[in-house]
């Protein structure tokens, strides 16, 4: 494993770990060698199933589920 285990970062240090990986990621995939990508792949996965493990009934914004898409219609142009 490449990092802090997850479970032992506290509340703070998991959101700058998140944000850290997120601001990366497009770089990552676009640039980073297939092991790199690999390796940032696990992490995020790591770092996130943390996260939805301490937040399971976290808010999910009405817009942000398929509901919500399709209430938004092609391409989010909300309906006439």
């Amino acid at each position: 494993m490449t990092g802090v285990d997850p479970g032992r970062l506290d509340d703070q240090q998991l959101m700058k770990e998140l944000e850290a990986i997120h601001r990366t990621r497009h770089d990552t995939l676009l640039h980073g060698s297939n092991d790199a990508l690999h390796t940032h792949n696990v992490r995020m996965a790591q770092l996130e199933g943390e996260y939805l493990r301490r937040h399971p009934r976290r808010p999910v914004a009405a817009g942000r589920t398929r509901d919500g898409a399709r209430e938004r219609g092609p391409a989010g142009v909300p309906p006439a």
